[in-house]
């Protein structure tokens, strides 16, 4: 090696003291080594120019460059120099040069560091398979950077919610749900990791029955009542029970009642069970009352058009009577006889 450059000279040296000898002026040890020249740092998209230069007298030697101790195959070589043509991060690594025929012997590494926007940003979740309500969770933003990352931006959408190589929700609701990013920014540009999906579960909640049609409602007609509710994953079973009672007296989204009372769903899903407060439904006896009515009106009506019938008929045979005595049809007349 090159420090092992030194002038060496031998003594002899034996029983009796002043028996002694040194060989002066000795030999001079001269290390001829090979050495990489190149700039220590490249910005991305720049070119670089590694040299392997060397103090020994070589005839036409073929030159072996290494990055991290593997040979290079794809890289432009030419005669001692290595080009390196639009550089990126992946080119940064320790270079060393070598001689064909004594590949055993490298030349000491020379590091190239490449200067580079943020690139392979991405962003994890602490929290592995499902998210429960209530849960606390933390998002990591992760990258590579040379100059590292500066600022770490964390959205929900396209809205700004904090700042930091980390995001933390302590106390994660059904609205924090959604895709979230990180953006990582140096000196040298910016750059988004893939959005990661926030599924946060919850049990049943918001429970509420719609009635169809609103208002009064008439015996006979159709009554629809519809459960409502805000549930993740969505509500599996609906039931219904009417106010007083033990026993469901339906199931399903929708129910249609056939008798007055107040009526209430259940909600379920796989993490829980909610019901919605009761609804009244009162149903009026409206139609039997009208087709009552209806019927007497119509049987006063023909009992009124019989009576004035038989009194004017009766009436019209009194007359004709009347009329038939005045013109002297006497039934006891003489001629007769």
């Amino acid at each position: 090696m090159k420090k092992d450059e030194h002038q060496f000279c031998f003594r002899i040296r034996t029983n009796v003291e002043e028996q002694r000898w040194l060989g002066k002026p000795g030999v001079q040890l001269r290390v001829t080594a090979l050495h990489v020249e190149a700039p220590e740092e490249v910005t991305e998209g720049e070119t670089a120019d590694l040299t392997c230069n060397t103090t020994c007298s070589l005839t036409d030697p073929t030159f072996i460059w290494y990055k991290d101790g593997r040979p290079l195959t794809t890289k432009t070589i030419k005669n001692n120099q290595l080009h390196l043509q639009t550089v990126s991060s992946e080119d940064a690594g320790s270079y060393s040069c070598a001689v064909r025929g004594s590949q055993h012997l490298h030349s000491t590494a020379h590091s190239l560091s490449i200067r580079h926007a943020p690139n392979s940003v991405s962003a994890s979740i602490t929290v592995s398979g499902e998210i429960m309500e209530g849960s606390s969770v933390t998002l990591t933003c992760s990258s590579e950077a040379n100059p590292p990352v500066k600022i770490y931006t964390w959205f929900k959408g396209s809205a700004l919610v904090g700042e930091g190589k980390t995001y933390s929700i302590p106390n994660i609701t059904s609205e924090d749900s959604g895709e979230y990013t990180c953006q990582t920014g140096n000196d040298l540009g910016e750059r988004n990791s893939t959005a990661v999906h926030l599924n946060v579960v919850y049990p049943p909640k918001n429970i509420s029955v719609s009635i169809s049609p609103a208002g009064e409602i008439l015996e006979g007609s159709s009554v629809n009542l519809t459960c409502n509710s805000d549930a993740n994953p969505p509500v599996k079973i609906y039931t219904w029970f009417k106010e007083g009672g033990t026993s469901p007296v339906g199931s399903g989204h929708s129910y249609s009642p056939l008798q007055s009372g107040s009526y209430y769903c259940q909600a379920q899903n796989k993490y829980g069970t909610q019901r919605s407060d009761p609804v009244p439904v009162d149903l009026k006896a409206g139609h039997s009352v009208i087709l009552y009515v209806t019927a007497g009106v119509g049987l006063c009506g023909v009992a009124c058009f019989l009576v004035v019938f038989f009194w004017m008929r009766r009436k019209r045979q009194t007359r004709h009577v009347d009329a038939y005595m005045t013109m002297g049809f006497d039934t006891n007349s003489p001629d007769d006889g």
